[in-house]
């Protein structure tokens, strides 16, 4: 078995619906096992222009599957959600791999770690909540030491939990 590290998010729909929704099937597929889900993160977007804020989120899993089948399950439940990458940025779901143990891969399909993790924070936020001494198999940095660094940027974040949109009325 693997550890792997997902990263989540939404700007389409409700976003912590959407997430917990990709995590519940995530953990149905053989060969993974869902340990622990980071708290929300309400954040503006990054690297794109758009009127809708993110949910963000990390989630750590177990997992028998390669990186490239690990990848097509990630691909395979954002089109089952609703997923369309040829209508624009704006996501109902968005899951990227992270980490996988401490590989280091570069294809033309997928590269891990994910190369722009350790610049946003929007993924070291949730990540350091799940592995904050797990350290970054390129920087040598852990995912603490890269949030730090990220913490005077100008992104905007905050955090969140789930409980709010289950105790919202109708």
């Amino acid at each position: 078995m693997a550890l792997a590290f997902i990263g989540l998010g939404s700007n389409l729909g409700d976003g912590r619906v959407n997430l917990k929704e990709a995590w519940q099937r995530l953990g149905k597929i053989k060969g993974i096992t869902t340990l622990a889900l980071a708290s929300p993160y309400e954040t503006a977007p990054v690297g794109m222009e758009s009127s809708q804020w993110f949910i963000n989120s990390a989630g750590a899993i177990d997992t028998s599957l390669s990186p490239p089948e690990l990848l097509t399950i990630l691909l395979n439940i954002e089109h089952a959600m609703g997923r369309d990458r040829s209508k624009g940025e704006d996501r109902t779901v968005d899951l990227d791999l992270l980490l996988y143990d401490d590989q280091v891969l570069r294809t033309a399909e997928l590269e891990i770690p994910h190369p722009e993790m350790q610049h946003r924070l929007f993924v070291l936020a949730p990540l350091e909540e799940l592995a904050p001494d797990h350290l970054h198999p390129l920087t040598e940095l852990t995912i603490r030491q890269m949030h730090r660094k990220q913490t005077t940027s100008a992104q905007q974040i905050r955090k969140s939990c789930w409980q709010e949109q289950e105790n919202k009325q109708p």
